[in-house]
């Protein structure tokens, strides 16, 4: 761990330690990037005789950090969120492909490998919230659960700071929505379902492809496909309003499934759907090619220059209404079939309203307000 992140409110739980292995299994980036915000970093002098490195298998750290505040204004008209809240800062389903990645940075880590497996949990998350929810001139609106990284990634089996997060929103009623890929979200079926009851949550299932050694390649530690759909199918038969998410639709890699994803969906009892499309900020942009050239060598060019298309000529769009569904003629064919798949499967036209009139303010001895 860098120097300057050796504290006294650092705890670090190493998890079981795997077998030593040149490739790192369960792991989607195989390397760390450089930081690009700090001024010196570690690296290996070559030592004659020895060709390769052979590195062991990167255990997973969790590092927990009481954070300054818990509830983000989200300004991007893309998402249809005004508010975010993130337990965890990184995220052990190791999706090669993630936008969040670079963030990793600002806690002086790479947006590589450590951002699979230094993690950092926040375990005054639920106390934050309360106080912000608390304050005289707070206004209630959604918040997103899982809009940065997966609230149900492996850690919260272990910590429950997702389920304490739950436990504040009910007592208060206050909507929420949540975005995860993990069947872990059905243990708190019991929360979920009274929040549900009063019309304050929406779940959306993210999917990526039916192929599970591909989806196995792409998220390794998130629950495979099938798992998914059967979440979907759970959340749904407990009345709680679930969707389905497939993003990111990578061109000519998974977006033979996107019917197919919509359809299984459907069944499992998805009652509305969206999509965006690959983008690959900063960093990821490099992890992405990387990754992409050792699992499927024979395509990756086609991949990258598919992307570009999308991306005018780039990898990557930060603009406002470009970000999620690109531009050009496969943008177009993939919005085209996403609609008609849409249309005939019978999805709804939108998620269902929130209810924001039931927020009771809690008080600051951690009883609620009666007025």
């Amino acid at each position: 761990m860098p120097d300057e992140l050796k504290q006294d409110h650092y705890k670090i739980v190493p998890r079981k330690k795997e077998e030593s292995d040149q490739y790192h299994q369960g792991r989607g980036a195989q390397i760390n990037t450089k930081n690009k915000f700090l001024k010196t970093e570690i690296t290996r002098e070559h030592v004659e005789g020895i060709d390769e490195w052979t590195d062991p298998n990167v255990a997973t750290q969790y590092i927990e950090q009481e954070a300054k505040s818990i509830v983000n204004k989200v300004d991007s008209p893309d998402v249809g969120m005004w508010y975010s809240m993130n337990p965890y800062q990184g995220c052990e389903h190791g999706c090669i492909y993630c936008y969040a990645r670079p963030s990793h940075a600002y806690w002086g880590f790479s947006p590589g490998l450590d951002f699979e497996t230094r993690l950092i949990a926040k375990p005054n998350a639920a106390a934050l919230l309360r106080t912000e929810l608390s304050r005289p001139g707070y206004l209630p609106s959604p918040i997103c659960l899982g809009a940065n990284t997966d609230p149900y990634q492996p850690v919260e089996r272990k910590l429950k700071l997702t389920r304490e997060l739950l436990e504040v929103l009910l007592e208060t009623r206050h909507p929420l929505t949540i975005i995860t890929k993990n069947a872990l979200i059905e243990r708190d079926l019991d929360l979920l379902q009274p929040l549900a009851e009063h019309g304050l949550l929406q779940v959306l299932i993210s999917l990526t492809s039916l192929d599970s050694e591909l989806s196995r390649r792409l998220e390794p530690r998130a629950s495979t496909p099938l798992r998914r759909l059967q979440t979907i199918r759970c959340l749904a038969d407990a009345g709680i309003p679930v969707g389905v998410l497939i993003a990111p639709i990578i061109p000519a890699l998974n977006d033979q499934y996107l019917e197919a994803l919509l359809q299984q969906a459907r069944e499992h009892g998805a009652k509305h759907a969206s999509y965006a499309l690959l983008r690959l900020p900063l960093e990821v942009a490099d992890l992405f090619e990387q990754w992409l050239i050792s699992h499927y060598p024979d395509r990756a060019g086609h991949v990258l220059s598919l992307v570009r298309q999308l991306r005018e000529g780039k990898l990557n769009q930060a603009g406002f209404g470009q970000r999620m569904r690109g531009n050009g003629n496969f943008a177009t064919l993939i919005a085209q079939r996403f609609r008609l798949a849409w249309r005939r499967l019978g999805y709804t036209h939108s998620p269902p309203q929130l209810d924001c009139s039931q927020f009771r303010r809690p008080a600051a001895d951690g009883q609620l307000a009666l007025f």
